[in-house]
């Protein structure tokens, strides 16, 4: 299969394209630097310049391919990242409107329950370009009537492994500044998480094989505590660990206090089920205790 990834240098977008490779697919990533074009290329797959502004080079990849992997965001958590992302879903789906082709597209678990693990049926309640990431994932699914296999693939918020720099390095990170290891109030809150490489897989059996209208949920360990997040990271750093009350959880964490005060969990049974994947790589706990994050940001 021709597939077509944005986002494809990004963390879990470079171990995707890595995993279609090594499976027989060809692939052709967009690419917003000419580092990223190299580092596409010496992989073996093509590069295509633009970015998610460039809604023409968006268009040229999706018909070229016979699936698109849309894993691409600017991040910023604001309007504006909102705003480019409908816009190139948007054109994304317009080249794949009555193709047949698949689109696999990423969005998290925040925000979909409270109280429970969240699970594949349950829909997204972002509507409309206003809502979070543009409410792309309800977008790509009206197009399944328009002919396109969309794919949903949300992930656990822990998306970890070795060079992870998402929410666990920044926890880290504000671990060193701090000179101790937090957990908000009790620790009691919950996060799914999944390696990279068990991500990148799901993502494959998804373009493969998950049939239109399919939500997976890319999560390999359903509730992990916040407190024993933090421990692994004091062990893991040597630091103390204690806990931050809710009050002090901006100053003490920085932004990513808004999302580790927060239960971020799901279960991934139905996509167990539907694609027979079983996760095989390390858990959270065992990565930041091997020295995964380590590093500095």
């Amino acid at each position: 299969m021709r597939v077509f990834v944005t986002g494809a240098t990004g963390w879990i977008g470079s171990a995707t394209v890595d995993e279609l490779l090594a499976t027989g697919h060809q692939v052709t990533g967009l690419a917003r630097s000419d580092e990223s074009a190299a580092a596409l290329r010496a992989k073996g797959a093509t590069a295509l310049r633009g970015d998610l502004d460039d809604v023409d080079a968006l268009r040229r990849g999706a018909d070229a391919a016979d699936g698109v992997v849309y894993l691409a965001n600017k991040h910023d958590f604001g309007p504006e990242s909102d705003r480019a992302e409908r816009a190139a879903v948007e054109s994304i789906l317009g080249a794949l409107d009555g193709s047949a082709k698949p689109f696999v597209l990423a969005n998290g678990l925040s925000g979909l329950v409270k109280d429970r693990a969240a699970v594949e049926t349950d829909a997204s309640p972002e509507v409309g370009p206003g809502a979070d990431r543009g409410g792309s994932e309800n977008l790509a699914l009206d197009h399944v009537e328009r002919g396109v296999r969309s794919v949903i693939v949300r992930f656990a918020p822990s998306v970890h492994g070795v060079g992870d720099w998402g929410f666990v390095t920044f926890l880290a990170d504000a671990a060193r500044r701090r000179g101790v290891s937090g957990f908000i109030g009790d620790g009691s809150t919950r996060w799914s998480a999944v390696h990279r490489s068990d991500a990148a897989r799901l993502i494959r059996l998804g373009l493969e094989r998950a049939p239109a209208g399919t939500r997976m949920h890319a999560v390999a360990e359903e509730a992990i505590s916040t407190r024993a997040i933090a421990e692994a990271l004091g062990e893991a750093l040597g630091l103390p660990v204690t806990s931050i009350a809710p009050a002090d959880a901006d100053e003490h964490f920085g932004f990513i206090a808004g999302f580790f005060g927060l239960d971020m969990y799901a279960s991934s049974a139905r996509t167990r089920e539907l694609l027979g994947w079983t996760p095989t790589g390390p858990t959270l706990l065992e990565d930041i205790r091997s020295g995964a994050y380590g590093h500095a940001e």
